[in-house]
């Protein structure tokens, strides 16, 4: 059966767009000739991203540097955009450490609470008034197998991907009536710098996460929100839970290959 392309010029915000799933996203959006504007922290990365996606797909890609945890700089990228958004995908987010919750840092509890929750909140307040005016978008949160279980050492990452796939629960009831779709897609292990994060810096701790199995891939998952995004209008998938074969839970990993 012929793959239909929904996605050709639909403007689409990517936060987190500067490596690992965001990237991936942006890569098969641009192809698919979607608009992008793609936002992170790390200004040369982004404009390197545009000039890849122009130069390969001729793709339209606007960039904007900031942190989503400020409140006041995500109304400001809100009020510079020149046409309604279609698609929010928010991917944003991060584990910082793996301590134990007695002996946890407070910083890390703050940075992952104000990235993973508040800051997907806030974009998520901030751009759906248009969709609901409009009767028409789609907001994709990039959840976690950490969002449906919890293990030791992410008393906090786990609560704040629980919060996530809570909020993209509630968040299609708080549009119910409206043509919004609200969806979720929630990887086990991923081989990005997610781990080199949680581990600040320390790659050979990151390293240890992947070894003996065969993680997913950022494309992987890309290639899930690309088919979520491109269901026929009357179509949601509400949450999408991918593992990598050798992965059976947060925690249930075969290393013996």
């Amino acid at each position: 059966m012929k793959t239909v392309n929904r996605l050709k010029n639909r403007r689409v915000v990517i936060t987190g767009a500067t490596s690992g799933i965001g990237r991936a996203c942006a890569e098969l959006l641009a192809e698919a000739g979607a608009e992008l504007y793609i936002t992170g922290r790390r200004a040369d990365r982004l404009d390197a991203i545009q000039r890849d996606l122009a130069e390969r797909y001729d793709a339209h890609v606007s960039t904007f540097d900031f942190d989503i945890r400020d409140r006041e700089q995500c109304r400001e990228f809100v009020d510079s955009l020149d046409q309604p958004v279609d698609i929010l995908i928010n991917n944003a987010g991060l584990a910082a450490g793996k301590d134990p919750v007695d002996k946890a840092e407070f910083d890390d509890w703050d940075r992952m609470i104000d990235t993973n929750v508040k800051g997907l909140l806030t974009l998520t307040r901030l751009l759906s008034p248009q969709m609901k005016n409009r009767n028409i978008g789609h907001i994709l949160n990039i959840g976690s197998i950490a969002g449906h279980e919890a293990y030791a050492g992410g008393v906090v990452y786990c609560a704040t991907k629980h919060a996530v796939h809570a909020i993209t629960q509630a968040t299609k009831k708080d549009l119910h009536g409206t043509n919004i779709r609200v969806s979720e897609v929630s990887p086990g292990l991923v081989e990005t710098e997610f781990s080199n994060v949680r581990f600040k810096g320390d790659d050979e701790a990151a390293d240890r996460v992947y070894q003996g199995m065969q993680p997913l891939t950022a494309m992987d998952i890309a290639e899930i929100v690309l088919f979520t995004l491109n269901r026929p209008a009357h179509v949601n998938i509400m949450d999408t839970v991918v593992l990598p074969v050798q992965q059976s839970a947060s925690t249930m990993v075969d290393r013996s290959s």
